[in-house]
């Protein structure tokens, strides 16, 4: 059996997933065969493996960092979210039911324990070490007898748990400290210590912190990780974790052409996938944002409509913000839009829906000429094809069967005039692809915008995932890491009063 280390959070975006993908890419570099993990996930941002099966894309991400092909053990549970109250459940891959938060922490999450330990039973015995992400906080008590992603994974594992604190927040010392001193004995036996992440400064001003921390608690810190500009990746939501930031701040290159390229993306209600603009805001001259008002489209030259996991919701939001009607006018002037999945289901004629929000026929913005049914079977795939004279490959998720009655063919969906739709995600990766729709975008916006020739977008998504890599190797203990990983909890681990109630 492989070794094991769980990242643990004091809160949510903490830098759990930052955090144990640094470690994945970091270990490999060191010939260990390694794998990520992560027993329940709560993302809108999902993909799907070669076999067909839905994880977070926090996960693909990260088995991107050790070189590993994703699969469904890494990602056993996924909830993806459809209101405030309730989330799609996806075991394994496949999408099993809708939930209630109460629901889910009454009685289901407890039966899925032994499924996500059989997961990460088999991707130790298969690999070197497994490094585990846990959500949110340890510490919430409230949730803590139907945890199966924190100490419940660690406790039933035997599994050293490592906590990672945003000190860019403040109160890190006592975020540490309050997180440990809230767990109960057997869980904190398995807390080894610390980890500073986002620190701004000189660290020999926080090493006697650390000391301090370390005689109240009787656990180390194995690292202080600095503040870095730019460490887009895939994580679970939030709109600034993106990669599209970081590559715009390491881009240098001017425009390749003239003029540059404004891309507005509707963000709409419970939008899904934004990663699928990453690759646009990849080109030098290309300037990507995120809008909620129909001004904001006025001098956009592209209009994207992304995926979401409520489109009929999303389609009201647009008509509502008056979104809606300044989409159609562009459109009637030839100006270029994009709708992406749900997006691309929103710009057809009629929607059928009894399985998502079961509002029955609703009518779509009646840009391209597509009609949509929800069906119960959802639609997982991973695509290849052409387009624009390119190859491309893609990833499909989705409820919604789209009937095409014209239009010229674009991917799997259809290209009327200057709107385009498609249900793939991920396809503006494809490199020749992506500058081909530009040029096409360039075109009928009346901008000199030239593609440059030689952005590669895998190639930029593999600069960051070793700049993770160098963030571990170079400020964290490395060689203490690696024991706590190989030989599991160090022993005499003192308790912290008071424990959990």
């Amino acid at each position: 059996m492989g070794g094991g280390l769980l990242v643990a959070g004091t809160t949510s975006d903490a830098g759990k997933s930052v955090v144990t993908a640094g470690i994945c890419r970091w270990l490999v570099r060191q010939g260990v065969s390694v794998a990520p993990f992560k027993a329940q996930n709560m993302s809108l941002n999902s993909f799907v493996t070669r076999e067909g099966a839905e994880i977070g894309r926090a996960q693909a991400m990260q088995a991107a960092a050790a070189r590993i092909e994703p699969t469904a053990l890494m990602n056993p549970v996924l909830l993806k979210p459809g209101s405030d109250r309730s989330s799609q459940v996806v075991l394994l891959g496949k999408p099993v039911g809708e939930l209630s938060a109460r629901g889910y922490h009454s009685g289901r999450q407890e039966q899925l324990l032994g499924t996500v330990t059989d997961c990460l039973a088999e991707l130790r015995r298969t690999h070197d070490a497994v490094i585990c992400e846990g959500a949110g906080s340890p510490a919430e008590i409230n949730l803590r007898r139907t945890d199966i992603v924190n100490m419940g994974i660690a406790r039933a594992a035997r599994i050293p748990v490592v906590v990672v604190g945003d000190i860019d927040r403040g109160g890190v010392f006592a975020s540490f400290f309050g997180t440990t001193a809230l767990l109960s004995p057997e869980d904190q036996a398995l807390v080894a210590g610390y980890l500073v992440n986002k620190f701004r400064g000189d660290v020999t001003l926080l090493e006697p912190g650390l000391e301090m921390l370390r005689g109240l608690t009787g656990r180390r810190t194995f690292g202080v990780l600095p503040y870095a500009h730019g460490l887009g990746i895939d994580e679970e939501d939030g709109l600034r974790v993106s990669l599209r930031g970081a590559v715009r701040e390491s881009v240098v290159a001017p425009p390749a052409g003239e003029d540059i390229l404004r891309v507005a993306v509707c963000a709409v209600p419970l939008m899904s996938n934004f990663t699928d603009v990453d690759a646009l805001a990849a080109e030098p001259g290309v300037v990507v944002r995120f809008v909620d008002r129909p001004e904001e489209l006025a001098d956009a030259d592209l209009v994207v409509l992304p995926g979401t996991r409520g489109t009929v919701r999303a389609l009201a939001w647009l008509r509502e913000r008056g979104l809606a009607d300044a989409v159609v006018r562009r459109a009637a002037q030839g100006r270029p839009v994009l709708g992406i999945c749900g997006g691309y289901q929103m710009l057809g004629e009629r929607i059928e829906d009894d399985v998502e929000s079961r509002a029955g026929t609703v009518d779509g913005l009646g840009l391209l000429p597509l009609r949509v049914r929800f069906a119960v079977e959802k639609t997982l795939a991973r695509p290849v094809g052409e387009a624009l004279g390119e190859p491309v490959e893609g990833y499909e998720i989705h409820h919604g069967v789209a009937e095409v009655a014209g239009g010229e063919g674009f991917l799997d969906g259809c290209r009327a005039g200057s709107v385009w739709g498609t249900h793939w995600h991920g396809s503006l990766e494809s490199d020749g692809f992506r500058r081909a729709f530009l040029r096409e975008v360039a075109r009928a916006a009346g901008r000199r915008f030239v593609p440059a020739p030689d952005t590669r977008f895998g190639a930029l998504r593999e600069e960051q995932l070793d700049r993770l890599g160098d963030l571990i190797e170079e400020h964290a203990d490395t060689k203490a890491l690696l024991r706590l990983i190989e030989e599991g909890v160090p022993e005499g681990l003192p308790f912290v009063p008071p424990g959990a109630p």
